[in-house]
């Protein structure tokens, strides 16, 4: 690939040509091998259940990609004990070996990255540049846990020394591993939101189980491969695949589990934290539950800008983003001008087989989504008034896929519930308000604080960032206006509903969450 181009997110509209050739030759390899079945991976063996379940594509559901094995709580109990028994010597091995494993792993998916993005592209859904970026962030995800610890080198300060005459007293801040860690991820980021927590854990010194999303479970496998190639010694990861009522909801109740990170609906995530807090102590529970992504313009702002960035937020796989712009809020005198544009956009969109380059939308993930775009698009149809889409696909190609068009709503009332509500989709909310006191109002008036955007001066944006309650905020991006998060330039997280912790993942302060202190005081 050219040296001068890095994959992210910001960049991914205009990748060298190289880059969509070797994607091609991945998709055939990929294709040539389709509905071989896969194990768990336990111990660092291959472990098979007596029930199996197909990964079907979204955009074609005729295609069995691959078949999987429905563990039991038998099986998590096994993948649990797994990484209790290889906890000691992981834990206590050097961190800077323990790096330079993970750094190997790094290596793998990097290695691997054209095939495991052609794989994300036909089991999610995404277009091809959003499934190489979800591959490209997790390698940096976990690079920038093995950065971090060795900037912090290793999390061991010496603290200040006890003023005792006759005595000499140190004191040192160590950080530890907790254990045992849980890594439960999500549909849409199968790849980065499953490496990235479990990179930090590992890289933390814990050892883990991942248990991806029961629609993307042959994503997950092909990750927990570049963990096994790169060397991880058995136990250190596990790998366990099945339903989230039964097998996930075991890895929960066990008391063997020492923490816990879940990416997913807000409803599923309080779920699990109450459920979690139902053990013996409290232990580290690092959720991410969605937002409800506002973007404001300002009469002052760039609308061509504005237009791109919202389209792209908004619409970007489909709107199964947390991070997705769903909800908009434009100053009166440019409603009419910036609504005219972003209708324009979203007609020119191209909906279709997400591996074919000139696709921007893909399918929706299963036909749960499929029916609840239909049923939200229905109640809209009684309060709003559709500017684009508003319908399903059925006809041609799209006949055997969940294909839903990018729907943008105008003169929904405020009050109405769907403003507040995540949906999860490709429909988002147009609003007119009198003034950004109005807008800003409006954007933080509910539960989720994850991402934000504005359009507007540079003294205006000011005043947004000092007053949006959001974890990530964006101004004046075309790249995206609430979307585009990326390890160690904006980092990834939300305050109020939209996270547990205050810290964003691939930042400053998200390695340390999974660690605990110690203070060493050595009297002589």
């Amino acid at each position: 690939m050219a040296e001068t181009f890095k994959l992210t997110y910001a960049t991914m509209f205009n990748p060298p040509e190289e880059l969509h050739e070797r994607f091609d030759e991945a998709l055939e390899a990929v294709k040539a091998r389709l509905g071989q079945e896969y194990g768990m991976i336990i111990n660092g063996e291959d472990v098979f259940a007596a029930e199996k379940f197909e990964s079907r594509s979204p955009a074609n559901t005729d295609v069995v990609l691959g078949v999987f094995q429905k563990g039991t709580a038998e099986d998590a109990e096994r993948a649990l004990k797994a990484a209790r028994a290889a906890f000691p010597m992981w834990s206590k091995m050097k961190w800077q070996d323990r790096v330079a494993l993970m750094r190997k792993a790094i290596e793998q998916i990097e290695k691997r990255i054209f095939e495991i993005g052609a794989v994300m592209a036909m089991e999610v859904g995404k277009n091809r540049m959003e499934a190489l970026g979800d591959v490209a962030e997790t390698a940096d995800l976990i690079r920038y846990s093995c950065d971090m610890m060795e900037k912090n080198d290793g999390y061991v300060v010496e603290m200040g020394r006890d003023p005792l005459v006759g005595f000499k007293s140190t004191n040192y801040s160590v950080l530890k591993p907790y254990g045992v860690w849980l890594v439960v991820s999500p549909f849409n980021f199968p790849s980065a939101l499953t490496g990235g927590p479990a990179g930090a854990a590992l890289v933390a010194g814990n050892t883990i189980v991942m248990k991806p999303a029961t629609d993307t479970p042959f994503t997950v496998r092909l990750l927990a491969e570049c963990f096994r190639d790169a060397g991880l010694p058995e136990g250190v990861f596990n790998f366990i695949t099945g339903p989230g009522s039964t097998l996930g909801q075991a890895l929960v109740d066990s008391p063997l589990v020492d923490g816990i990170t879940f990416t997913g609906s807000y409803d599923v995530g309080m779920k699990i934290f109450r459920d979690f807090a139902r053990g013996p102590y409290v232990r580290p529970t690092i959720l991410e539950l969605g937002g409800k992504n506002p973007t404001i313009v300002s009469r002052n702002a760039d609308l061509e800008k504005a237009a791109i960035g919202i389209m792209r937020s908004a619409f970007g796989l489909q709107g199964q983003k947390c991070s997705a712009a769903s909800r908009v809020y434009i100053e009166e005198p440019v409603y009419d001008e910036l609504t005219e544009r972003l209708v324009d956009l979203t007609n020119k969109i191209k909906i279709g087989d997400p591996t074919d380059r000139s696709v921007y939308m893909g399918p929706v993930i299963n036909q749960k989504a499929y029916q609840d775009f239909k049923n939200f698009t229905e109640e809209l149809s009684q309060a709003g008034t559709f500017l684009t889409g508003g319908k399903v696909l059925t006809d041609g190609e799209y006949a055997r896929g969940y294909f839903c068009t990018p729907t943008l709503v105008a003169d929904l009332p405020l009050d109405h519930r769907l403003w507040k509500y995540e949906m999860f989709l490709p429909i988002t909310t147009l609003a007119r308000v009198p003034n950004l006191d109005r807008a800003m109002e409006e954007a933080n008036n509910v539960n989720y604080g994850l991402t934000a955007g504005f359009y507007g001066t540079k003294e205006e944006a000011k005043w947004f960032f000092d007053n949006i309650q959001a974890g990530v905020t964006y101004a004046n991006r075309p790249q995206g206006a609430t979307t585009g998060a990326w390890p160690g330039f904006q980092p990834f997280g939300g305050w109020k509903g939209s996270g547990s912790t205050g810290k964003n993942g691939g930042g400053l302060y998200y390695l340390p969450l999974y660690m605990h202190e110690q203070i060493h005081n050595l009297v002589e």
